[in-house]
């Protein structure tokens, strides 16, 4: 249910009245949004911690703190720690998932299968429980210390078996796009991956070889084959003539690295072998290409909205944007809390 950055950037545009998109690229769209998304998602904890002190309705739709807990579902995640037999420091630890942003429970699964919560300790209480035999952790009653982005188990046999349930950071936002014929940014709507090949009209021209006697014509999936370990990778080729051709990407498969090559046999697409060797500038980390759009409940869109023109109006310093989106966000504000 994540709300659609192409929609909130043209919509920001057209508030805004302009007619070109100087004065809000997609540069400064992917780091406004990135910094309205986690301003946002900061403000569901203190708001659910202010709200569960206030009687709710039980009718349904209007509980306030079932609401924001529905919201915060969007970044609620489970998955398990790794053991790590550290010599430094020398208690061994779990490493966390990266993008961990507020850990909630840790648990550990015995051998008969039963999930017990890792009850979590300050320093102190850590260490000083386990010099008494009467509450020294055991596997029946485990504890942790969560410390520098680590988790520490006790009893030590623990060393696997250890998960924990969280919420994650937020993506960072970005609008992806190419440019067109006209200079125009044109949206690349593709989920955006770090390793993923850019789709789109003519991306992988440039890596493509000199043709040599190029045989004129349209060529739909011409891949023979390819080097590395990539897979589903589905081309177009326009030659337009014996040294000029068009690659276009339609699907971008997955598993393709820079240097990886895709060759095409002689009287394919010209008389003589054509080779395509993917650079770095190919992938989407390394290029305009791919979309991340706000991971944001779709309730969202509007407040995103006025958050992205308030910003928006700081870069072009113009205060009536500014406080006109302003006075929007706190009437909002007060209306959600009252």
């Amino acid at each position: 249910m994540a709300v659609s950055v192409d929609k909130v950037y043209k919509t920001v545009l057209l508030i805004m009245n302009k007619e070109q998109r100087g004065s809000a690229t997609p540069d400064e769209m992917a780091k406004v949004g990135t910094l309205v998304q986690r301003e946002i998602f900061e403000g569901y904890v203190e708001d659910l911690n202010q709200l569960v002190r206030v009687p709710q309705t039980d009718t349904d739709y209007a509980d306030r703190v079932a609401n924001i807990d529905e919201k915060l579902a969007e970044f609620k995640r489970f998955d398990s720690a790794t053991y790590d037999n550290a010599t430094t420091p020398l208690t061994p630890y779990f490493t966390l998932p990266a993008n961990l942003y507020r850990l909630g429970v840790a648990h550990y699964t015995g051998n008969n299968s039963m999930i017990k919560e890792l009850q979590r300790l300050q320093r102190g209480e850590f260490y000083n429980i386990q010099r008494s035999k009467l509450t020294a952790s055991t596997k029946q009653f485990p504890t942790c210390l969560y410390e520098n982005d680590k988790l520490y188990v006790s009893p030590s046999s623990i060393q696997s078996s250890v998960g924990v349930d969280y919420l994650k950071k937020p993506d960072d936002v970005r609008w992806g796009y190419s440019k067109g014929s006209l200079g125009q940014f044109i949206n690349d709507p593709t989920v955006y991956g770090a390793d993923l090949i850019n789709t789109g009209e003519g991306t992988l021209t440039s890596s493509l070889t000199t043709l040599t006697d190029g045989i004129p014509g349209t060529y739909t999936a011409p891949v023979i084959t390819t080097s590395g370990s990539g897979t589903g990778l589905v081309l177009s080729v326009d030659v337009t003539s014996t040294t000029n051709a068009s690659v276009t990407v339609t699907t971008a498969g997955t598993g393709y690295a820079v240097g990886d090559t895709v060759n095409f046999a002689g009287g394919v697409i010209s008389t003589s072998p054509a080779v395509i060797t993917l650079q770095s500038s190919d992938f989407n980390a390394n290029s305009t290409y791919g979309t991340t759009n706000f991971e944001l409940h779709t309730s969202e869109q509007t407040d995103i909205i006025l958050r992205v023109l308030m910003y928006f109006g700081i870069i072009i310093r113009d205060p009536q944007i500014i406080q006109g989106a302003t006075q929007q966000i706190q009437q909002d504000e007060i209306n959600e809390k009252r």
